[in-house]
């Protein structure tokens, strides 16, 4: 299982493949199982956004089993939750912002070999 970084411009987080546009986003959701995916909105001029990502994971009924959108712009990131939150995914996970720093440590963990059990 890998977690997923859709965004053009920010860097990866340690943890997560990076996706820098909408076409590698969605290529890497249906080749592989996917735990995380953190979803920018804006990919660049001209650009398929983040929201052709969340109809496309929609349309192909392959979905993550979390989500986050981290976006910067307000409308964009409203605009992709609500198509999630109206897809209802059963058992996915749909949050309104960034990752809190305990997933991204505990990915980053995970990725090291740090990701022992309890």
């Amino acid at each position: 299982m890998i977690h997923v970084y859709l965004d053009d411009l920010r860097p990866c987080p340690p943890g997560f493949v990076l996706a820098r546009s909408a076409e590698e986003c969605l290529l890497l959701l249906a080749e592989s199982e996917v735990g995380i995916l953190s979803l920018d909105y804006e990919l660049g001029y001209g650009q398929p956004n983040g929201a052709a990502v969340v109809k496309g994971i929609i349309v192909s009924g392959k979905y993550p089993k979390e989500v986050y959108v981290h976006s910067s712009s307000p409308m964009g990131r409203a605009h992709m939750v609500k198509l999630l939150r109206d897809a209802e995914p059963p058992g996915v996970a749909i949050h309104d912002g960034p990752m809190p720093e305990s997933v991204l440590r505990e990915a980053a963990l995970r990725a090291g070999g740090g990701g022992g059990g309890a």
